[in-house]
């Protein structure tokens, strides 16, 4: 059962006095930033970042990185930082009432949430409180929370979360050896053909002259490889199922984009008669999502799927 905390006072509460945290051992391993984003719910992380910077945070009274790992026993010096205004904290706990209903799987060592779109993963870049911020205000009981692997802001579908830190390091390992199987459903512009089967594209970010980052195919880049199967053709689209084999940022967007066939509702990487196309059918987000996820952990299968949303089902089943 999940356990909603609510902090009461004014919406401009701050905390007022320096803290001393001595980290205890199921702490051990989270990196700094992410340990006082929990302790700290809600705070933005560009104020996190800041203190550190600044050494207003401390480990045994030396200055630090906001990737420094955590040792059990080490004493952490937490200065006072801002809670939420009025309209942030407004914003998360309508998150937390959504989130509650998006628990797919709930153990001591792991969560699984089926992420509705539209909430960014983690704080930053302008937001300030991400899935897992609002996660750690939901389970506050909780001394170890944190994502195992990202899921695009606009992408919906599961999503892994440990509440160990050896959980975490398992999870990964299964990740860097490809040992969890993550299948997707996207609907992209045009009729795939059936023999595209994988999209073989090395991948590279870069920034646009707004700064915005972006990914591209590109030879420098991060061998990426993709592998997709028709699931249902209709005149001008096609619903598809796509493996990443390799995890790069936007790597299924990209590829799709690559092949020729970019997933419809794709703001950053479209083109006019799928941007056109979308506009037709009414599609107003990305038509990405996470469905299935398949791995063994701790002796222990999981089988694990996410029907489509229904504004996304709804929608197929008005294509002809």
């Amino acid at each position: 059962m999940i356990q909603l905390s609510e902090k009461k006072g004014s919406d401009t509460q701050r905390d007022t006095k320096v803290e001393w945290r001595t980290v205890l051992p199921e702490e051990a391993g989270q990196r700094l930033d992410n340990f006082l984003q929990r302790v700290r719910g809600g705070v933005p992380k560009t104020r996190i970042y800041r203190a550190i910077r600044k050494g207003e945070v401390r480990i045994n009274k030396g200055r630090v990185k906001p990737d420094t790992r955590l040792e059990a026993g080490v004493s952490i010096r937490i200065p006072p930082l801002r809670v939420p205004e009025k309209a942030e904290a407004a914003g998360a706990a309508g998150w937390r009432a959504r989130l509650r209903d998006a628990v797919v799987r709930e153990e001591s060592t792991l969560l699984v949430i089926n992420k509705p779109p539209g909430l960014a993963v983690h704080g930053g870049s302008g937001i300030s409180v991400g899935l897992i911020e609002t996660l750690r205000a939901m389970y506050d009981t909780d001394r170890y929370l944190e994502l195992v692997h990202r899921l695009d802001r606009d992408t919906s579908g599961l999503l892994l979360v440990a509440r160990r830190a050896s959980t975490l390091r398992s999870l990964h390992g299964l990740l860097r050896s490809n040992g969890v199987d993550k299948r997707y459903l996207c609907l992209v512009s045009g009729r795939w053909p059936a023999h595209l089967k994988r999209v073989d594209a090395p991948l590279e970010k870069f920034a646009l002259p707004s700064g915005e980052r972006r990914v591209k195919v590109a030879a420098a880049g991060r061998q990426s490889l993709t592998t997709f199967r028709v699931v249902t053709r209709w005149s001008g689209a096609t619903l598809v199922e796509a493996k990443p084999v390799t995890g790069r940022t936007h790597q299924i967007r990209v590829h799709c984009q690559h092949a020729g066939f970019p997933i419809l509702g794709d703001a950053k990487y479209s083109d006019e008669a799928a941007i056109r196309l979308a506009a037709k059918i009414g599609l107003k987000r990305l038509f990405l999502h996470a469905a299935s996820l398949n791995f063994r952990l701790e002796e222990q299968n999981y089988s694990l799927e996410a029907p489509l949303p229904k504004e996304l089902q709804r929608l197929i089943e008005s294509l002809v």
